[in-house]
């Protein structure tokens, strides 16, 4: 058997390491916790008046 050297093209930055789509639920995730949060502050802010 003959081995074949790896082919597949390697990461050239740290985000390659992941994939596109992950990145993209990772930042719906932070501006969604963010809205939520505001939205606490602004209770809050409106409950304390």
């Amino acid at each position: 058997m003959t081995e074949h050297p790896d082919t597949r093209p390697q990461p050239a930055a740290m985000e390659d390491k992941f994939p596109r789509s992950l990145w993209i639920r990772l930042i719906i995730y932070i501006a969604a916790g963010h809205l939520f949060a505001g939205f606490l502050y602004f209770l809050f802010a409106v409950g304390a008046k």
